[in-house]
């Protein structure tokens, strides 16, 4: 697990694709909950995009658009983050 997963705060989310994020902003790591129970963390991801993410009527259009395939990530496994909320 990425170290410090545990102390960002999740920030639940109303998307057909996505059920939660959260956002390390020294460490530009943006973390990914879907509604497939995994979790990925994007790599070098600015703070202005995450803000632009946030405010997107469609987070999962804007994950679509302007995330996947840009980024570099890992994905981590779902036994570690089950209980995370």
């Amino acid at each position: 697990m990425r170290e410090g997963l545990k102390s960002v705060h999740w920030v639940p989310l109303e998307s057909k694709l996505l059920t939660a994020v959260a956002f390390a902003a020294e460490a530009q790591i943006l973390y990914l909950r879907f509604h497939s129970g995994d979790v990925y963390c994007y790599l070098d991801f600015p703070p202005e995009l995450y803000r632009d993410f946030f405010g997107a009527e469609s987070k999962g259009r804007f994950f679509l658009r302007e995330i996947r395939n840009q980024f570099r990530y890992e994905r981590l496994a779902r036994l570690a983050v089950a209980n995370m909320k």
